[in-house]
């Protein structure tokens, strides 16, 4: 009797066991799955209208999304942070929405958000919000490359200097339509995370600039989906980043993939989400096969999870 005593304290200390586990498990799936939503920061911008923000503090290197509620519908709205214009689209007549991109640079402390309208109904519309930029913490990486990525000869710095002037000019153009057709994915199928991103990196011994994107270890050959709908604007082999493709997907939200084996798409291609757009692999300054995932919003470098985190659409 005395055993089956124990017994069945011991199931039932198993059942309880399991069903707190399976508490936490719930809970960290919801905290995962809607990290922004507790976050939301609800401002009253006069008579039925309203703004939202996903945050109003934010990390160097994070992304907010602002959506704009009124009674009647808005005309020559304008929005401006920290000194960049803010790109809207509208979901209905009453509903608009833009993307903050927070540069992984950018220094700590309160920038103004500032957005002025006019009501088709009722007279101008003009909205101010204070949004807090914190430091990032990213840690230090040190890594052993090729010494010929590190000690640049002067072609390779002449190369490697026209294509980082290329690329910002690509981000600096701000297309006037929205591509994208629903919610960002991840580009490797069954990989839901990355690592690296913001990192201040030492190569070989020497310090060198911070690590914009997202590294996603995968084996050679691996297919890179689309996570959105795009048009091609750069599909080539860089100096650093090796077979690269860039995405512009409207609105100034640009997505970058560095690395590859192969690319498979060409510029002036418009590819749905999905679309396989080259291959894992290793080239250029990489120590092994894997993608590097970057995302630019209005000149931004932020992290690309939170562009599927936040399920902009």
């Amino acid at each position: 009797m005395v055993a089956s005593a124990i017994r069945m304290k011991q199931s039932r200390y198993t059942l309880l066991h399991r069903s707190l586990l399976s508490t936490v498990i719930l809970l960290a799936a919801i905290f995962i799955l809607a990290p922004f939503a507790s976050a939301q920061v609800i401002h009253t911008c006069g008579t039925g209208i309203t703004l939202r923000l996903t945050s109003q503090n934010a990390a160097q290197g994070s992304l907010l999304e602002l959506t704009l509620v009124s009674n009647s519908p808005l005309q020559n709205l304008k929005g401006m942070w920290a000194g960049t214009p803010l790109p809207f689209w509208s979901a209905g007549e009453r509903t608009q929405h833009a993307l903050l991109g927070v540069d992984l640079e950018r220094a700590p402390g309160k920038y103004e958000l500032a957005i002025s309208a006019e009501a088709v109904n009722g007279g101008p519309v003009k909205c101010q919000a204070a949004i807090s930029v914190r430091e990032g913490h990213f840690a230090v990486e040190n890594l052993r490359v090729a010494g010929a990525y590190v000690d640049l000869s002067p072609e390779d710095t002449s190369r490697a200097g026209k294509e980082s002037a290329h690329l910002h000019e690509i981000f600096a153009q701000v297309s006037p339509d929205r591509l994208w057709q629903g919610a960002f994915r991840m580009p490797l199928v069954g990989v839901h995370s990355g690592r690296n991103f913001g990192r201040r990196r030492v190569l070989n011994g020497e310090a060198r600039s911070p690590h914009t994107g997202l590294d996603m270890p995968a084996p050679a050959g691996t297919p890179v989906h689309a996570p959105q709908r795009g048009r091609v604007v750069l599909a080539e082999n860089l100096f650093f980043s090796g077979n690269t493709v860039v995405l512009d997907n409207g609105l100034g939200v640009y997505t970058f993939y560095g690395h590859m084996q192969s690319i498979a798409v060409s510029v002036g291609d418009l590819v749905n989400l999905g679309a396989v757009i080259g291959r894992v692999g290793s080239t250029g300054r990489a120590t092994g096969p894997h993608l590097h995932w970057s995302l630019i919003v209005d000149g931004a470098r932020v992290n690309p999870l939170q562009i599927v985190s936040l399920g902009v659409r």
